[in-house]
């Protein structure tokens, strides 16, 4: 039996569109509550380097600093109520599990092998999902609807091996090395682009320094400087450049080897095998993802 479709993420279950998007959600907002805390951080920074008096007495600088400070303690009272990181990564952990899971029933992988019967395929599937849904947080991801194997999945499985190799080399290593190999790139690229410029800010804050000790500068540049340069290290740490790109690096590295590897087999078995552990590798990624992070590991 051949197979022309494709399998992409619309053909999973509703269950990991409805993870993925809790992550997406969780993400954005969390993301957005920490470039808004940081700039506020600076701007009272800068605030309370000036002097703005439009009668005698009051300081109309130092009354928008208490206000800067003011939005970014309700800002991070909303954050530990809301607490959109945690959203954002048990998202992205049920997600993915979800994914590999559908993967390797569609493949036959392991532990969805030929050798059992779809029903047996199928019961198990829901199984390991059930598994994944009463390990993770309840209050981070609502399930709305039931578990279940998309037609476009078992059409996937009952293919024949041929068709399911072609099927997860192009659609799934490939893609995923793609994607890797890009991420891998973009994440280099901005920690070198982050390490310049708190450089630049470093060294500009030295010369403002030396600028005040000689009173060239009368207000408070180096404190200015010293505030962008810690907002600029808050949001480099966040971001975690260097180290993403480091582990996307490598999955793209391993993920090219399981690609040679899964390209010669034409055993079911040794098939089932290969490609359940082509799946762990994808999934060794995530983990470390997750675990640096300190998430839920799924």
């Amino acid at each position: 039996m051949s197979l022309s479709t494709s399998l992409g993420d619309a053909d999973l279950p509703p269950l990991f569109r409805t993870a993925d998007s809790a992550s997406l959600r969780g993400q954005e907002l969390y993301i957005r509550a920490t470039k808004l805390r940081l700039g506020l951080a600076v701007a009272a920074a800068a605030l309370a380097a000036t002097t703005i008096k439009p009668g005698e007495t009051w300081d109309l600088a130092a009354s928008l600093v208490a206000l800067g400070f003011l939005a970014t303690l309700v800002l991070e009272i909303w954050l530990l109520g809301r607490n959109p990181e945690r959203d954002w990564y048990d998202g992205r952990a049920l997600a993915e599990s979800v994914k590999t899971l559908s993967w390797r029933y569609s493949v036959a992988a392991a532990p969805f092998s030929r050798g059992l019967t779809d029903a047996e395929a199928e019961q198990r599937f829901v199984t390991e999902v059930e598994k994944l849904i009463g390990d993770a947080p309840a209050d981070s991801v609502i399930v709305s609807a039931p578990v279940q194997v998309t037609p476009r999945m078992r059409g996937a499985r009952s293919a024949d091996l041929v068709a399911r190799r072609s099927l997860y080399l192009e659609h799934r290593i490939e893609n995923q090395l793609a994607w890797y190999s890009s991420k891998a790139t973009s994440n280099s690229k901005r920690a070198r682009g982050w390490r310049l410029t708190l450089i630049v800010i470093e060294g500009v804050g030295a010369v403002a320094a030396v600028l005040k000790a000689g009173g060239i500068v009368s207000f408070d540049l180096p404190g200015i400087m010293a505030a962008l340069l810690g907002a600029g290290s808050a949001w480099f740490a966040v971001r975690q450049y260097e180290a993403l790109a480091r582990a996307y690096a490598f999955a793209a590295k391993d993920l090219s080897t399981v690609h040679t590897r899964l390209c010669r087999i034409d055993d079911e078995a040794e098939w089932a095998r290969e490609a359940g552990d082509a799946e762990e590798a994808i999934s060794r990624e995530h983990t470390m993802w997750r675990a640096s992070r300190g998430a839920y590991t799924g």
